[in-house]
This record gives C-alpha cells, sequence and structure tokens, in this order.
C-alpha cells in the first residue's frame, strides 16, 4: 500500500552547506522548544539555520543562532529571531552526543527542520567532523565525475 503523503509534514529549512563543510558522522532527530509566535512564522516558511549548531550547555542540548524570522500579527508577544532554543533529547543520547563533542572536531551541525507526520516541529542533527580543504576539493571532483558520467550515459544510452 502507497504511503500517502501528509500536508502537515514539510521541510521548513535545510543547511546544504553542511554536508560540504562536514562529514556527517550520524544523525539523530531532535524536538524543539518553540513559542506559539515561532511555530507559526515557521508555517510560512521564514526561517535560517545555515549557520547555527547545537551545543550541550549545563546537561541541556541548546540550538545557537537558528533564525526564525518574527511574526508580525504576534507584535506584543512575539520572540527574538535568533535567541537560544533549546534540543528536547532523552537522557542517553545527551550523554552520547556530549561524548561525541568531546572528541577532537566533533561538532553538532543542525541538517533539516521540518514539521513531522503530526504537525511537530522536529530538527535533524548531525554529528560532524570538518574536512580540510583538500577532502571539499575531493568531494567536489566526485561531485563532478558524477554528474558527467549521468551525462555520457544519457547521451550513450
Amino acid at each position: 500500500m502507497a504511503k500517502q503523503h501528509d500536508p502537515n509534514s514539510k521541510l521548513i529549512a535545510e543547511n546544504r552547506q553542511a554536508r560540504y563543510h562536514y562529514s556527517i558522522e550520524d544523525t539523530l532527530e531532535a524536538g524543539i522548544a518553540l513559542m506559539g509566535s515561532e511555530v507559526k512564522s515557521l508555517r510560512t516558511g521564514k526561517s535560517n539555520i545555515t549557520d547555527s549548531y547545537a551545543s550541550v550547555e549545563k546537561g541541556e542540548l541548546w540550538l545557537v543562532n537558528a533564525y526564525i524570522a518574527s511574526y508580525k500579527e504576534a507584535a506584543m508577544f512575539g520572540h527574538e529571531e535568533r535567541r537560544l532554543r533549546k534540543l528536547l533529547v532523552k537522557r542517553k543520547e545527551l550523554a552520547r552526543l556530549w561524548q561525541a563533542t568531546g572528541r577532537e572536531g566533533m561538532t553538532l551541525v543542525p541538517l533539516k527542520m521540518y514539521f513531522n507526520d503530526k504537525g511537530i516541529v522536529k530538527v535533524l542533527l548531525g554529528i560532524a567532523k570538518g574536512k580540510k580543504f583538500a577532502d571539499k576539493r575531493a568531494t567536489e571532483a566526485k561531485r563532478d565525475w558524477d554528474r558527467q558520467k549521468q551525462r555520457l550515459l544519457k547521451q550513450n544510452g
């Protein structure tokens, strides 16, 4: 039976540069504590997670520097656009993330922010290691070769 597309589940923001600048070793889905005006703003699609990251501070996981545009209808009870937002994960996962970031060069990068099937905002975090310049160049070369290979197959096939 084919799975029907749920109108509630949709992509809000994607960090496309993350896979270029980092090698993603593992991913984790986390909930996020938001204000009502933030959720309404996200439904209009006005957000950006490109320059953001997650960090473990005082036993809690926080999303830092994520941009969610202010919701003009909630002017008096609105929110700050770049405030710290708490990410909701289980204690066992938090301990695993704490250990991963303690290692050399590991960081937590948000890859996607989306509404799940139930209409709840989720963040897909990647446990990542920064790429060196040569690694980025190798990634580009592989991507270019894959494109060229597809063109040749399409042309000759």
